[in-house]
């Protein structure tokens, strides 16, 4: 897995099925070469992390007050608490080992 596979909210996509059945590029990919436009994503969390040009919000200054990742971790559901575990993983303990982590998740969360 690379730090292109790290979504910018902290879900893994490469365990994602569309996007291991290429019909969904991930988070990121195609950002960091210019292949696709940012101008045209929809994602706010998304556009945001990239114009800053962070990997994810995990390195964003802003990620405890700021209400676009804070407003999708409060959504109702399991994964959006797995996905705020994981950025949490990744500001206390960094990629690298976040990446170790997370080799044999089969879903975009898991056990940390």
């Amino acid at each position: 897995m690379s730090l292109l596979e790290i979504g910018c909210c902290g879900a893994v996509c490469k365990t994602c099925p569309p996007y291991k059945n290429r019909i969904c590029r991930g988070c990121k990919t195609g950002y960091e070469n210019k292949a696709r436009d940012i101008r045209r994503a929809k994602c706010r969390i998304k556009v945001c992390c990239i114009k800053k040009g962070l990997i994810s919000c995990g390195d964003c200054s802003d990620f405890s007050s700021c209400t676009i990742i804070q407003g999708l971790y409060e959504k109702n559901g399991y994964k959006y608490k797995k996905y705020r575990e994981s950025m949490e993983f990744i500001r206390q303990h960094g990629y690298e080992e976040f990446l170790k982590r997370t080799a044999s998740w089969k879903r975009a969360y898991g056990k940390l």
